[in-house]
């Protein structure tokens, strides 16, 4: 569903990806990982065209989406659903508005059909009957719901989030892993996932891809990567820190 093949970014100076390769099957469940500034958001925006690479190729559905124009973009978008870390939703408006605020401006629909769709859409997240809340009267867990399911309310083949646990305790984070796993296996979407949360990347994923020194370092599954005798992957997996880095 995603090939990624020799990815290379620079802002100015500052090489972010240095040839970057993977494949993400599709109805897969994604998870990828790294340090907090390792370029792990930068790769989630090239998959949907929001930045162009320097070099290499970004394959969706086996379409070549580098060589694309805005508009040709705009048609490969309507694939993806995105979550976004804080949810991004919009404080002036109702948890109704914020979920149909995609169908208004892409989809021709009555006010009835909007209105039975978010429902319906509300209900696969468990957030029924919250159509004229705002966000504000809302549990961090809540507003991430509703961040999920304006990201499916036009049925996806893919959805990306980033960070999706960030800031939750540890109940809330339970709740949102398992409706991550809800909605993959309900909808049949490709998930990709990224996130510092080891727990929640045992759980969601099927396959993890750790990005370390700007490049893919280690890809397996799930078992398999949480096992391994890697100096740097265990680094990363237990959280432990050089001795020579210090805390700024």
């Amino acid at each position: 569903m995603i090939e990624v093949r020799q990815l290379k970014k620079s802002f100015g100076s500052q090489l972010v990806l240095a040839g970057v390769d993977l494949r993400i099957e599709s109805g897969e469940s994604a998870v990828i990982i790294g340090r907090s500034g390792g370029g792990k958001s930068v790769l989630l925006k090239h998959f949907i065209g929001l930045l162009q690479p320097d070099a290499g190729d970004v394959l969706v559905d086996g379409e070549n989406i580098t060589r694309m124009n805005e508009r040709q973009l705009l048609r490969v978008r309507r694939k993806f659903g995105m979550v976004f870390q804080g949810a991004a939703l919009f404080d002036s408006m109702t948890v109704e508005e914020n979920v149909a605020f995609g169908l208004r401006r892409h989809e021709h629909l009555t006010e009835a059909e909007i209105a039975k769709r978010v429902a319906a859409t509300l209900d696969v997240v468990d957030l029924p009957g919250t159509q004229k809340k705002k966000p504000a009267e809302l549990s961090g867990g809540m507003r991430k719901r509703v961040g999920l399911a304006r990201a499916i309310i036009y049925e996806p083949q893919i959805v990306l989030y980033d960070e999706p646990t960030t800031g939750l305790d540890p109940i809330a984070s339970d709740s949102i892993d398992h409706l991550l796993m809800r909605v993959r296996d309900q909808l049949k979407v490709t998930s990709v996932v990224v996130t510092h949360d080891m727990r929640s990347a045992r759980r969601v994923g099927n396959h993890v891809f750790m990005l370390h020194e700007k490049k893919i370092y280690a890809s397996a599954p799930p078992e398999e990567f949480f096992n391994s005798s890697d100096a740097v992957v265990r680094q990363f997996v237990d959280g432990v820190a050089d001795a020579k880095e210090t805390i700024l």
